[in-house]
């Protein structure tokens, strides 16, 4: 028999306490063990209760959301989903996911919803996911402060577009990209393509704060952008994006039609155009998908790398692709900026 799974809600709306428990006590594995009324309610009851996953909002009194998330995160650390109407705030969802979240959610259709329904399976299947993370590797990032008046001539003075460096993750991948990129020289001579999970609905809004706090400029995905040094793409795993290359001889972005192993035609596309000048990078996250395209990579020469599985938030997915053997390079995350700047260097 199963574990109980047993959760702690933190709403300041009545409507969505009730809500959303009633539609995770659907299912058996789940239980709801306490409710509370805002963060600071949260942190006490996180404490007494012990519960399994939080499910937490942001906009509430007495202590907002993420208060909360810091305190709960050092004084008793459980993995937490945030589910939120704030989700066009680009520095709420940054933030939440900076300090290690599993997942932002928006809540359907405004903070009091009707249609919360909709989205019951993909609660209920969030909790179930968050339970099984390995807490242990769930760390904020912190980030440096850097002046951006004062390094725009070096950062983004003209180079080469020479490389690609595809980025594959799925659940709680958010976090990790954050930490690679902090990391990362801009000043290499390479494009960055991420792929990773993340609802649409806050893509641009992380997006763009992303942009403001790392060196990188950092631009949500869109159809037929044309590859810059020096600049992150990122996409959700809700589509299929590809590189593609126009009559001009420029690389660019490309979704296409379909919902099926977002990561494998990402490193594929990246493969077929640049080449042997191609580094695919797979992070924290469940399923196989990436691995038929790190094959692909390999067959034409491209570097291969996988943050080490006893790292992951989630380890499978690098697990599958290193067990099967397509994996040039595995390294602790933290080792991973570093290793990349080497091999292009």
């Amino acid at each position: 028999m199963e574990d109980i799974i047993k959760i702690l809600i933190v709403d300041d709306s009545a409507f969505m306490r009730k809500a959303v428990s009633e539609i995770l006590q659907t299912d058996p594995q789940l239980s709801v063990v306490g409710m509370a009324k805002n963060g600071l309610e949260g942190l006490n009851m996180a404490k007494s209760l012990l519960p399994n996953v939080i499910i937490l909002d942001i906009d509430m009194p007495i202590m907002d959301g993420l208060t909360g998330l810091k305190h709960i995160m050092i004084e008793s650390p459980v993995p937490i989903v945030v589910l939120s109407s704030l989700f066009s705030d680009g520095a709420i969802t940054f933030e939440a996911l900076r300090l290690g979240v599993v997942d932002f959610v928006p809540k359907p259709s405004g903070a009091i919803s009707g249609n919360i329904g909709k989205s019951k399976q993909q609660l209920i299947d969030r909790v179930k996911l968050a339970h099984a993370v390995n807490m242990s590797n769930i760390r904020r990032v912190r980030l440096m402060k850097w002046n951006p008046r004062e390094q725009l001539i070096d950062i983004y003075r003209f180079r080469s577009l020479e490389y690609i460096l595809a980025i594959g993750t799925t659940l709680s991948g958010p976090n990790t990209v954050i930490r690679l990129l902090s990391n990362l020289s801009p000043m290499i001579p390479a494009s960055v393509v991420v792929v990773q999970e993340i609802s649409p609905k806050i893509l641009k809004a992380f997006a763009k704060q992303f942009d403001e706090r790392v060196p990188w400029k950092v631009e949500a995905a869109e159809d037929n952008m044309v590859l810059e040094q020096g600049t992150c793409y990122i996409s959700s795993y809700d589509k299929l994006l590809s590189l593609q290359t126009n009559n001009n001889n420029d690389i660019y972005l490309k979704y296409i039609s379909g919902n099926d192993s977002p990561l494998d035609l990402l490193f594929s596309s990246a493969a077929q155009a640049f080449h042997q000048n191609t580094i695919g990078v797979l992070l924290t996250g469940i399923g196989a998908d990436g691995t038929d395209g790190f094959a692909n990579i390999r067959k034409v020469s491209g570097i291969t790398m996988a943050q080490e599985a006893q790292t992951c938030v989630y380890p499978n997915l690098t697990d599958n692709a290193i067990k099967s053997g397509v994996v040039d390079i595995v390294l602790d995350e933290n080792k991973l900026s570093k290793a990349i700047e080497t091999v292009i260097k």
